[in-house]
C-alpha cells in the first residue's frame, strides 16, 4: 500500500546533486484567486472557483516539495485559471474565461500585461539562468487532473506529459514511470495522459525557443483523487514521486557513468 512507501521527505532535499543539470519547477494554477479590481466580472462563476476550472487542487504543494527536494527555483501563482490561463498562449480560445473574454479589450490586455506576462517572463528568465549555469535545464512543471472528465472514469494516478520528439524528455519519462513502479506498484502511471505532452502550454512555448539539448521540459499531472483524500495518504504520495524522481536521476547518473 502506498503508506507504507513512505519516505521521510528531507531524505530527498540532496536529489538536486544525483544530477549536473539545473532544475526549474512551475506552477501555472496553483491557486484560485481573483484580484479585487476584476471580482464584479465573477460573481456568477463563484462557484467555479473552487473547482478544476479555477485551478489545479493540490498542484502547488506538489510543487514545493518538488523544489525543496531539487533545491530549485519555483515560479508558482495563485491566480485563478479563470482569470487568465497561463498554460495557454496569448491567441488561444482557452486563454481567458467566458467571463474575461466578455470583458472589454483593455481589460483584457490589462489582465494580460500584470498577470499573463509577468510570470512567462520570470520563468523564462530563471530558465534560461539555470541553462546559463548548468549547460541545461529540466524543467517540471506541476498540476492535477480530475478523476472524471464528461462521465468517463480517468484511468490514471499520475501522468507524465512530454514531447516524444525530443530524447531528453522522453527518457526521463520512461525513467520516471519505471521508478515510480518500483516504488508504489499499485499506483497507475501512464505518459501523456490524460492530456497530450506536446499541447499548447508553458512547456510547448520553451520548446519552440530552445533545443533538446538545452531544455526538458515534463509536465506532471496529478489524479485529484489523491489531494482529496488528504492526510497521511496525500503526503504519502507527495514523497513516493519525489523519492521515484530522485531513483530515475540517479539511474540516469550510474548509467553514464559506467
Amino acid at each position: 500500500m502506498l503508506s507504507e512507501l513512505t519516505a521521510n521527505e528531507g531524505r530527498a532535499t540532496n536529489c538536486r546533486a544525483l544530477a549536473n543539470d539545473g532544475f526549474v519547477i512551475t506552477c501555472e494554477h496553483g491557486g484560485n484567486r481573483i484580484p479585487a479590481l476584476y471580482r464584479d466580472l465573477f460573481q456568477a462563476q463563484q462557484p467555479l472557483l473552487d473547482t478544476h476550472q479555477g485551478y489545479d487542487p493540490g498542484a502547488l504543494v506538489m510543487a514545493r516539495a518538488l523544489a525543496k527536494a531539487m533545491a530549485a527555483p519555483l515560479v508558482a501563482s495563485t491566480v485563478s485559471r479563470l482569470l487568465v490561463d497561463l498554460n495557454r498562449s496569448v491567441g488561444h480560445p482557452r486563454l481567458h474565461c467566458e467571463a474575461t473574454r466578455k470583458a472589454p479589450a483593455e481589460v483584457r490586455q490589462r489582465i494580460l500585461k500584470h498577470y499573463f506576462q509577468p510570470y512567462r517572463a520570470q520563468a523564462e528568465r530563471i530558465v534560461r539562468q539555470a541553462i546559463a549555469e548548468h549547460g541545461r535545464v529540466i524543467h517540471l512543471s506541476s498540476h492535477s487532473f480530475t478523476p472524471e472528465l464528461d462521465g468517463k472514469v480517468r484511468e490514471a494516478d499520475i501522468g507524465l506529459l512530454y514531447d516524444p520528439a525530443r530524447p531528453g524528455e522522453a527518457d526521463l519519462c520512461e525513467r520516471w514511470k519505471a521508478s515510480l513502479k518500483a516504488c508504489a506498484p499499485d499506483l497507475t502511471v501512464r505518459r501523456n495522459y490524460p492530456y497530450a505532452g506536446k499541447g499548447d502550454g508553458l512547456a510547448a512555448w520553451f520548446r519552440r525557443h530552445l533545443p533538446p539539448s538545452a531544455y526538458v521540459g515534463i509536465e506532471l499531472e496529478v489524479n485529484q483523487k489523491h489531494v482529496v483524500r488528504a492526510g497521511r495518504h496525500w503526503t504519502a504520495l507527495r514523497e513516493v514521486i519525489v523519492e521515484s524522481l530522485c531513483r530515475a536521476l540517479a539511474s540516469r547518473c550510474a548509467r553514464i557513468s559506467a
